[in-house]
């Protein structure tokens, strides 16, 4: 597909300088682009390509001062970064309104209820009482047990899994792998050492505008609900526990694990490879550090840990600034400890 700047500006809200008839047909990155290409540019360091770049246009920021001619058509936003996302939004959604229907072989349950302008992919299953809003893509392989609930304008990536009674918000996106509403880890342990599995009866609710990356796994509740809260954003390979509740826009790290019952607030930020223990509060707006092991509630809104067992980061800083001196320190107690016999050995003598 073509567009010229002076679409693209519109889209973006943006201000066209140079040609507003200049055409792109791809994206690049600016160090890359070529004629008929449209690249942004956000981070400073990448400066320098504005003046060598071969693409025809360029999206930038208002405040960027130009230090000499550029062949580029400019199109000059707030912020080129926000605005460039939101330009590929807008034609990922054009891409994808040419997906309809249900290709087969798939199998759709006669009971089941399907929105406008849905798409279901080969070799997907579609289960009884399963209800689809409308625009929703359902990419091949995925699966949707029994009275499942998707939202509108929801994008399910391939191999994707739903089991039954889940229910799916507006605008969420899973990608490819991930499983909602398996079997929490329950079992109860029993005197002869062995363990009774209980049943975990509850469901998983993902609310509007959240994004799971792929292969991760949000268990079902043991009774009640796990809870994905409104515009959280998780990474590949998540994994999250039953009765887990996950607040607004708190956003999630790769390879990151939450313990059942935990619940964390909103705006919360996780790094990777983070633990979190069960039954336990991360508190509104707290920050956790990469491979941190969270063993306790975080109660206080807007604090920063890290480490394992993770706690406050700049005591944590001087810790390490402490660690990292024991050697030397280490010598010179070693070097008080002989001064301090050489002393009591003069004392003694007198």
């Amino acid at each position: 597909m073509e567009f010229s700047a002076s679409q693209i500006a519109l889209i973006i809200k943006g201000t066209v300088e140079g040609n507003p008839n200049a055409t792109v047909r791809s994206f690049s990155k600016i160090e890359e682009a070529v004629a008929g290409h449209l690249a942004f540019l956000a981070n400073p360091k990448y400066e320098d390509f504005l003046y060598t770049t071969g693409a025809s246009v360029i999206i930038i920021n208002e405040s960027l001062e130009l230090k000499q001619p550029v062949t580029a058509t400019l199109i000059r936003v707030p912020d080129a970064y926000s605005a460039f996302a939101t330009l590929l939004q807008t034609y990922e959604q054009i891409m994808e309104q040419k997906m309809v229907g249900i290709q087969e072989p798939s199998f759709v349950s006669k009971n089941a209820s399907l929105g406008e302008n849905v798409f279901v992919g080969a070799f997907s299953y579609i289960g009884e009482n399963v209800k689809l809003g409308k625009n929703v893509k359902v990419y091949p392989h995925c699966f949707l047990g029994n009275n499942v609930v998707v939202g509108d304008n929801c994008i399910l990536h391939p191999g994707v899994k739903i089991y039954h009674d889940c229910i799916v918000g507006n605008k969420v996106i899973i990608h490819a792998g991930t499983v909602l509403g398996g079997d929490g880890f329950g079992f109860a342990p029993q005197p002869d050492g062995s363990y009774k599995k209980v049943p975990q009866i509850g469901n998983v609710i993902v609310e509007d505008e959240v994004e799971i990356g792929s292969n991760s796994c949000i268990d079902r509740a043991t009774m009640g609900s796990t809870i994905i809260h409104k515009g959280a954003k998780l990474d590949n390979l998540i994994q999250i526990a039953h009765n887990v509740e996950i607040g607004n826009y708190t956003v999630i790290a790769a390879q990151t694990g939450v313990s059942g019952s935990t619940k964390v607030g909103n705006r919360v930020m996780i790094g990777g490879q983070v633990g979190i223990v069960g039954h336990i509060t991360i508190a509104d707006g707290s920050r956790i550090n990469a491979q941190s092991g969270v063993s306790k509630s975080l109660k206080v809104p807007d604090s920063v840990v890290t480490g394992s067992p993770a706690f406050d980061y700049t005591s944590t800083l001087r810790s390490q600034a402490i660690f990292r001196s024991l050697p030397e320190m280490e010598k010179r107690i070693a070097e008080l400890e002989q001064l301090i016999k050489q002393l009591m050995a003069e004392k003694a003598s007198i």
